[in-house]
């Protein structure tokens, strides 16, 4: 008998398909033909870079009625807002960008149609340099002093 080697096994065996492959939609059609189980889930949201949730104020603004309604920005604001920009030479878009929003925000805001957010309201002060909130609207904004 010629040697042979025990200890080695080979075996032959097609690769399973790659995770591209498996998700595609021929290949879910054809496990289903063969009666295999199929699990799929649909992730919410999912790759999207979502920092601010908007779903709870959109639910509100639906059932928004004339006995029910949301404060809006008043329009003193809005106008402070816009000066302010005008007065830094910023447009819209370069104020959404400095302050990391959408130019929408900005629109919305200096329209009087936004709800107030209090975050961004505060990024808006800091960066046109203008109290929006309290009785001192209008008012340039006093830089804090850090306590030791």
């Amino acid at each position: 008998m010629a040697e042979s080697d025990w200890d080695t096994v080979t075996v032959l065996r097609k690769k399973g398909p790659t995770a591209a492959q498996a998700k595609s939609k021929q290949a879910i059609t054809s496990a289903q033909r063969r009666g295999e189980e199929v699990q799929t889930s649909k992730k919410w949201a999912a790759g999207q870079n979502k920092q601010h949730l908007v779903t709870k104020n959109t639910a509100k603004l639906d059932r928004e009625t004339e006995e029910l309604h949301h404060d809006r920005v008043p329009l003193e604001v809005g106008k402070v807002i816009q000066q302010g920009r005008q007065e830094k030479g910023l447009t819209q878009k370069d104020l959404a960008t400095k302050i990391n929003e959408k130019p929408q925000v900005i629109a919305d805001y200096e329209c009087g149609r936004a709800i107030p957010n209090n975050q961004v309201m505060g990024k808006i002060e800091r960066a046109i340099g203008l109290k929006l909130r309290g009785k001192d609207i209008g008012q340039p904004l006093e830089p804090k002093t850090k306590k030791k």
